[in-house]
């Protein structure tokens, strides 16, 4: 006979590694309750993140919908709404530079507060403390900042993610390790062995935690034979993305052969004096998967509840080469520098949004945006999974506050007023909150659109000045 067990159980092992477990029917709220009196009794937790793609989709190119280079969201479209017409002109108070005055006002509605610092909090923050004044519950990770990007001169072009003072919400995880470490623990290794870097990734979290695997999969446990499956499959996950982000050598005999760690640059390397970095589109989206994947599943077990998710920075600069493919079809064949015939940062993709012209094709600006919304599109996927259920029935996509941006809109780099204006938005329901499935022009600032989804989220503080009087955007609102 099973019995219910607390919802956040997690297995801990040494070094302070925490697996938590998947939503299981023994968690939820009554195991007899189904249906509408499920939905009415369980407790969802309220969970906001902010994920953000560089450079922008020009506002012309958004008004052709999802048949432009919106296409890969159109699977999800049901539990999106696209937002067209923000405006974060106020934010280009320093006029320091669009990119980065933007990308700083992705979340905030503010401009920056100097090179390493936001003008105010981001929404995720906001609503976190709207809602846990006191704290998240003990053991789970407060923020999670994360994230695949290049372009590192100031700090907004890729965090996005600001305590209520602007200062970073959380240190920036860029390489899946870091992320899977930061989730999940680490081993705890001597650290007077010479040899523990090389025994870390020969060794796996999963190996600490043996003992309460067994329990919990064996004939003792507490489970049903579907949720001791569930568990079993969900640890042979864990230690899946454990194998691709260290690359450990015992790998099952048989098996598929194991990526190598990250080729990508990180650190200085990534950004050599602005001049920008050669990128494999392949390279380029294995990393990223594997990063959006780590974090998905973060949030699947109930590790994290708020933070931020970049796909490549403000103003990146990189010259990225390979076929790009979507849906079965040859989009394009990407190699910048040499359709740019330039080296360096001028033969960079950054370039095309430059060279931005309604009246001319974009061909190469469409399919690198068009990209970028595939990459984005798979990590929303993953929370739209029929495993990342909450109690309520629906998946953590519906029941979580996400919000798409970027930092530039109308794609005119001759003018920072039109640049700023227009630029691409998507909010997921939030449990109900929101309304989606569809397109939205709400041509208002981005302050009222951001105010607007914090009322609703119920919290009381909202950004801005106590000057600033916020117009309720209600076309947003459920």
């Amino acid at each position: 006979m099973t019995k219910r067990i607390n919802r956040r159980t997690t297995l801990k092992g040494m070094g302070g590694a925490t697996i938590g477990l998947p939503l299981l029917e023994e968690m939820r709220a009554t195991a007899s309750l189904t249906g509408a009196a499920l939905a009415a009794a369980s407790d969802v937790p309220v969970r906001a993140f902010n994920v953000f793609f560089g450079l922008g989709i020009p506002a012309p190119l958004q008004q052709e919908g999802f048949d432009g280079v919106l296409e890969p969201l159109k699977p999800l479209r049901d539990k999106l709404l696209i937002l067209r017409g923000v405006d974060h002109v106020r934010a280009d108070q320093n006029g320091i530079n669009a990119h980065f005055d933007g990308a700083s006002a992705a979340f905030t509605a503010e401009a920056p507060d100097g090179e390493a610092r936001a003008g105010g909090p981001s929404i995720d923050q906001v609503v976190r403390h709207a809602h846990y004044t006191n704290g998240l519950p003990d053991g789970m990770v407060p923020t999670l900042n994360a994230g695949t990007f290049f372009r590192r001169s100031r700090v907004s072009r890729y965090v996005h993610s600001y305590n209520q003072d602007g200062t970073v919400a959380a240190t920036m995880q860029e390489r899946p390790r870091d992320v899977f470490d930061r989730v999940f623990g680490s081993l705890s290794l001597s650290t007077g062995d010479s040899d523990a870097r090389e025994k870390r990734i020969k060794r796996s979290i999963l190996d600490s935690v043996v003992d309460q695997y067994r329990f919990y999969t064996g004939e003792r446990s507490p489970l049903g034979n579907a949720s001791r499956a569930r568990v079993a499959d969900h640890l042979d996950r864990i230690r899946e993305y454990e194998q691709r982000a260290f690359h450990m050598k015992d790998s099952p005999k048989g098996g598929a052969s194991l990526p190598p760690r990250s080729r990508l640059a990180h650190g200085g390397a990534a950004d050599p004096g602005g001049q920008g970095i050669d990128m494999p589109l392949e390279d380029l989206v294995q990393e990223w998967r594997l990063l959006a994947d780590l974090y998905a599943l973060a949030i699947q077990t109930d590790r994290v509840r708020f933070g931020s998710l970049t796909f490549l920075a403000a103003g990146e600069r990189l010259r990225i080469t390979g076929d790009y493919r979507y849906d079965g079809r040859l989009v394009y064949q990407f190699d910048d520098a040499r359709q740019l015939n330039a080296s360096g940062d001028a033969g960079c993709s950054h370039e095309w949004w430059h060279r931005f012209n309604e009246k001319k094709k974009n061909e190469q600006l469409r399919a690198h945006a068009h990209m970028k919304l595939r990459e984005v599109a798979y990590f929303l996927s993953r929370l739209a999974e029929d495993d990342c259920r909450d109690a309520n029935g629906k998946t953590i996509l519906e029941n979580s506050m996400i919000t798409v941006s970027t930092e530039s809109g109308d794609g005119r780099h001759n003018d920072v007023k039109r640049e700023l204006s227009g630029v691409f938005h998507a909010i997921t329901p939030a449990n109900g909150r929101f309304r989606t499935g569809g397109i939205e022009d709400v041509n208002a600032e981005g302050i009222d659109v951001y105010n607007t989804m914090l009322t609703a989220m119920g919290s009381r503080q909202l950004l801005g000045s106590k000057d600033h009087k916020t117009q309720m955007i209600d076309a947003i609102r459920v």
